[in-house]
């Protein structure tokens, strides 16, 4: 698998999704990811996709509701727990990203947080 610079247009996106959140934008493997102020991350671009840090519960709903939503695995066979793509195919859809982003946020943000370096 060869790697890809992430999708400008996806991180544009995501920028304009999370104005209003209460969030920061770090680079993780060279990528843009969003950490809640705990310290846990719940969003990011990868390569041509987004994806979201989600509750059990809401991992398997947009799996149950979106054929193009799965399990985020930035190296083959080694999926991150928690973590879904989210479907390419309701990116544009108003409400969708503010939507699974806030639930993303929320389950982050419920989470211990990150001890300091």
């Amino acid at each position: 698998m060869t790697w890809e610079k992430p999708d400008p247009g996806l991180i544009h996106l995501l920028e304009e999704a999370l104005v209003n959140f209460d969030c920061e934008m770090r680079k993780m493997f060279g990528c843009p990811a969003w950490f809640a102020p705990n310290g846990q991350m719940f969003s990011g671009v990868f390569q041509s996709v987004i994806f979201a840090r989600l509750s059990e519960e809401d991992r398997e709903r947009i799996a149950a509701e979106f054929t193009d939503a799965g399990p985020f695995e930035p190296m083959q066979g080694r999926p991150m727990r928690e973590y879904m793509i989210l479907p390419e195919s309701e990116l544009e859809e108003p409400g969708f990203l503010a939507e699974w982003l806030g639930r993303a946020h929320r389950f982050a943000a419920s989470l211990p947080a990150k001890k300091g370096r």
